[in-house]
């Protein structure tokens, strides 16, 4: 069955971080979008003449609502036609299109493991979409650990929502690796916060292999290779307990 293409017009757009801008995409009310958290649209952005160079595909941020409003979290490439398009063209009114909803990336109904999500840079988008998802509709669940990484404070996404999520969502950890950010003063973040990388994280609190907990990882090609490596090599985790969605 084809996808269907959607007319969105861009209705808000916010800085995100120095390098990363927030997207809110909505639809006419008589086209409904069904979605399930962790999945991904494609836009035809027009880039190029050539249909498959225009095209570009980004996790859905939000949780499924019922208003046809879908967010983008999205991080801009030097260079890179999309993101040169996105940050410096796109405004609020600009029209774009899209198809989708799609991509298997999605939690299975009812969670019944503990949940380790691991990601870098804009790969949270989906595990936001997941979490706010599981918080909103209050579906049942077990522990949730989010790690994020990322270079420096300042590109700590969704910061401020995921602390209050500590408070408020029940099982829910947050833990961040900044890799750059030189010098770090824990004291300063109310979350579990390391000079790092997402890596050393997983492996010292998953350290003895577990049959209750899941792995789902989102980021960048390298990294996920690395993980996937730690997780199964070092710390023995069936490959079955490993789930992954790269970029770039």
């Amino acid at each position: 069955m084809p996808w269907k293409w959607y007319e969105s017009k861009v209705v808000k757009i916010a800085d995100a971080s120095p390098t990363t801008k927030r997207f809110w995409l909505e639809t006419p009310l008589e086209e409904p979008i069904n979605f399930i958290a962790g999945q991904f649209v494609t836009m035809d952005l027009p880039i190029s003449d050539k249909r498959l160079k225009r095209w570009r595909s980004y996790s859905i941020a939000n949780a499924p609502n019922d208003k046809n409003l879908l967010e983008f979290c999205i991080v801009h490439m030097e260079g890179g036609a999309a993101t040169e398009y996105l940050f410096n063209e796109v405004q609020e009114g600009t029209t774009v299109k899209f198809k989708g909803p799609d991509g298997t990336f999605t939690l299975p109904e009812p969670v019944n493991k503990d949940l380790v999500f691991i990601c870098t840079g804009t790969g949270v988008a989906p595990f936001r979409s997941m979490i706010q998802d599981l918080h909103e509709q209050g579906k049942p669940h077990r522990n949730i650990h989010l790690i994020f990484g990322t270079r420096y404070a300042d590109g700590i996404l969704y910061r401020a929502e995921f602390e209050a999520l500590q408070q408020q969502m029940p099982g829910f950890r947050y833990s961040v690796a900044l890799s750059r950010e030189e010098p770090l003063h824990p004291a300063d973040f109310p979350f579990e916060i390391v000079s790092g990388y997402v890596h050393q994280l997983y492996l010292m609190h998953y350290a003895s292999a577990r049959p209750d907990v899941d792995f789902y990882i989102c980021g960048w090609s390298n990294m996920i290779d690395e993980a996937v490596a730690n997780l199964l090599v070092t710390l023995q985790y069936d490959k079955s307990q490993i789930h992954y969605e790269l970029y770039g």
